[in-house]
C-alpha cells in the first residue's frame, strides 16, 4: 500500500508554495499556479503540523530571508530514472551558480540529451530545494521555469545578492 501524502501550504515573497510529503520524505515543493502542478491531490491529507513539512517550511524561510543556502532534508519526488538523475545534478549546481542544460547532460553522459534534461527540469516537483531556477540556456540565457522566468530571473538575482523583489 502507498504511504500517504500530506501537505500544507507556505506563504513566501514570491508567492504561496505547497509543499507535501510523505512517509519517505519530501515529495513537492510547488508555487500555486506553476506548470505541471494543478494542486493537492484529492487524496492527499492537510497537516499544517507534520514535523517534515514544519521543518521544511522553516528552512525555506531561512533561505528565503538569506540565513540558508543548502537544505538539508529527506527527499522523495516521483520520477523517471533520468528525471531523478537530472534531478540530483541539479542538486550539485551551488548557491549562486548556474549550468547550462548541456552542461548537465554532459554529466550525464548523455550530451546530446540538453532537451531531455530540460524536460526533466521541468518536472521538478521541488522548487527551490533541488535548484532548477539555477539551469540556464547556451550563454546564459534565461529560458524555460515551470514557476515563470519572472520568478526565475527574481531567484537569480537574490542569489547574487539582490533583495528579494516579487515579480
Amino acid at each position: 500500500m502507498p504511504s500517504s501524502t500530506f501537505w500544507s501550504d507556505l506563504s513566501t515573497p514570491l508567492q504561496t508554495m505547497v509543499l507535501a510529503c510523505s512517509g519517505a520524505g519530501m515529495r513537492g515543493a510547488w508555487f500555486v499556479g506553476q506548470r505541471h502542478f494543478d494542486g493537492p491531490a484529492p487524496d492527499w491529507q492537510r497537516d499544517d503540523q507534520h514535523p517534515l513539512l514544519q521543518e521544511a517550511a522553516t528552512q525555506l524561510i531561512d533561505w528565503y530571508a538569506g540565513r540558508r543556502r543548502t537544505f538539508h532534508l529527506p527527499l522523495a519526488p516521483d520520477g523517471t530514472p533520468f528525471q531523478q538523475a537530472v534531478w540530483a545534478e541539479l542538486a550539485r549546481i551551488g548557491y549562486g551558480g548556474t549550468r547550462t542544460y548541456g552542461e548537465v547532460a554532459a554529466a550525464l553522459g548523455r550530451p546530446a540529451a540538453s532537451r531531455a534534461v530540460g524536460a526533466a527540469t521541468g518536472r521538478n516537483p521541488l522548487s527551490i530545494i533541488i535548484p532548477c531556477h539555477r539551469l540556464v540556456g547556451r550563454g546564459g540565457a534565461l529560458t524555460g521555469y515551470a514557476g515563470g522566468l519572472d520568478r526565475k530571473r527574481t531567484l537569480l538575482a537574490f542569489e547574487s545578492g539582490a533583495s528579494l523583489e516579487t515579480p
